[in-house]
């Protein structure tokens, strides 16, 4: 068996900033340091965090007042923030830079009179932080295409979660654009992603069977799945080797590997040792060389 590893994969800029946000407050300002909800959606690396001091809510209110927390890449609401500060919480925020930029956006239409259209999955993280920016309308492309009664010459702005599908996000945007064909629309899913999905796109071309590491609860690796499923091979999300199923090796010569943008190389690595493959080989694609600054609480001495 041989085992082709896609190009580029694993952490983007944005979980890179998240974890280290986590661990430059854990040395600044000693253990406990609270984070808002999982930092990244994987739980390796969540686990790593708790070992070293971080501790993991749900919920503002479950914290000690006084205490430092950090919000998670995925970002936050305001109402996250005006409970942090009625406890007198010290808030870092972790959100990815190309998310707080979906916030902006959607403050700033919605100023300027638009009705701002959301494409995204109901209930993930990051599409409940955007939509508590300002009132704006959801669109799952899981739920099918209903749009409210406005009249076709209604000023609109159409904002997309930063992990959708690239291919699906255009053909809701395309339709939204035949009903309302002035509207505004935004290039927002990141970099990561369309990076990741299109060379997973190429990766299926030349395998019988794409896994793509990462946790079931991560949009962007279960998008990868579902890219590498379109373009007609089998696709599987595991979390880890323990994950793998042997029958799904049956027959099966030329395996391919991607792994989400919160997924770490680690478990990558694991991943083939369990394969045992007789030869593994490389793609080559986008280098990717994004970085982003740490929050201004964080920055020098």
């Amino acid at each position: 068996m041989e085992v082709l590893l896609s190009s580029p994969r694993g952490f983007c800029a944005g979980v890179d900033r998240a974890i280290e946000v986590v661990e430059q407050c854990l040395k600044r300002f000693g253990e406990p340091v609270y984070v808002k909800h999982e930092i990244v959606h994987n739980p390796y690396v969540v686990s790593d965090l708790e070992k070293k001091g971080a501790i993991t809510v749900e919920e503002v209110e479950k914290i000690p007042p006084g205490s430092v927390v950090v919000f998670s890449a995925h970002g936050s609401p305001p109402e996250d923030f005006q409970k942090a500060e009625a406890l007198g919480l010290k808030v870092i925020d972790a959100t990815c830079p190309l998310v707080t930029k979906v916030h902006n956006e959607a403050r700033k239409y919605a100023k300027e009179g638009r009705k701002v259209v959301l494409v995204g999955h109901r209930g993930h993280q990051e599409v409940r932080g955007t939509m508590g920016q300002t009132p704006m309308t959801l669109i799952d492309e899981r739920e099918g295409l209903s749009l409210s009664d406005w009249d076709n010459d209604t000023p609109v702005a159409v904002l997309t979660q930063t992990t959708l599908s690239v291919d699906d996000t255009s053909d809701v945007v395309d339709e939204i654009r035949r009903t309302f064909p002035d509207a505004i629309t935004r290039a927002d899913i990141c970099y990561a992603t369309t990076n990741r999905q299109e060379a997973v796109k190429e990766l299926a071309g030349k395998v019988d069977m794409v896994l793509v590491i990462g946790a079931q609860n991560s949009s962007n690796c279960n998008r990868l799945r579902e890219v590498a499923e379109a373009h007609g091979v089998p696709a599987y999300l595991i979390n880890g080797p323990e994950d793998l199923d042997k029958e799904w090796l049956a027959d099966i010569s030329r395996v391919g590997i991607t792994s989400g943008a919160s997924t770490p190389e680690v478990l990558v690595d694991e991943v083939i040792r369990a394969l045992q493959p007789d030869k593994v080989t490389s793609m080559t694609g986008i280098e990717e060389n994004v970085t982003f600054v740490l929050p201004k609480e964080l920055r020098g001495n």
